[in-house]
């Protein structure tokens, strides 16, 4: 039975899991991403999401935390900087596994350990808007079967949003013809005086 047993063996005694598990954390947070096998890697997902946990905080005590797991300042830095601005709006889950197979030799399952770099994007579902759709329908019609809403209003609402459309879709050039039309009435005075001065000078 397996009873209070929290983490995986991996090796013969603690201290070398732990420093194993130091070495594959500094790693990953140094390039992004490692390759390694699958019982290091659910072991190892289990240390770096506490890390990223930590630099979220950004106090002094979790840096200081921080620093007496990883052991390299470099590397805290850029946790508690690049790390910690990528994933504040991400409430878990900074860490991907892809499986790449078995390895030559004695077949043990070797798989990609990677810090997710997509953002969240929320999108509602289809089934989502539909059953919204239908229960705001439902909605005004029993409005309307109780009264709540005359026939006069829904009318009015109509020939307004076509009078909307109407608008949008119609272009304006009245604008132009108006802009255009007082350039014309200064270019024909200004003829009528150039031409009156011309008898003037000639008188």
């Amino acid at each position: 039975m397996r009873h209070r047993k929290v983490s995986r063996r991996l090796v013969s005694t603690t201290e070398h899991r732990i420093a194993l598990m130091r070495n594959q954390v500094r790693d990953l947070f140094k390039h992004g991403r490692i390759t390694t096998t699958l019982a290091k890697a659910k072991e190892l997902r289990r240390y770096a999401e506490k890390m990223i946990t930590l630099a979220k905080k950004g106090d002094l005590a979790s840096r200081r935390r921080a620093l007496a797991f990883i052991q390299d300042k470099e590397i805290v830095r850029k946790l508690f900087s690049e790390i910690r601005e990528k994933y504040l709006d991400r409430p878990g889950g900074y860490t991907r596994i892809v499986s790449l197979g078995q390895r030559r030799g004695d077949a043990a399952p070797l798989v990609i350990v990677e810090l997710v770099e997509e953002k969240l994007t929320f999108r509602k579902s289809r089934l989502t808007s539909e059953r919204l759709k239908k229960l705001q329908e439902f909605i005004e019609r029993k409005k309307r079967e109780y009264g709540l809403i005359s026939e006069s209003k829904e009318s009015a609402k109509e020939e307004m949003t076509k009078e909307e459309i109407q608008a949008k879709e119609e272009p304006k050039p009245q604008a132009k013809e108006e802009t255009l039309e007082p350039k014309k009435e200064s270019q024909e005075s200004s003829q009528v005086f150039s031409e009156e001065e011309l008898k003037e000078s000639k008188e």
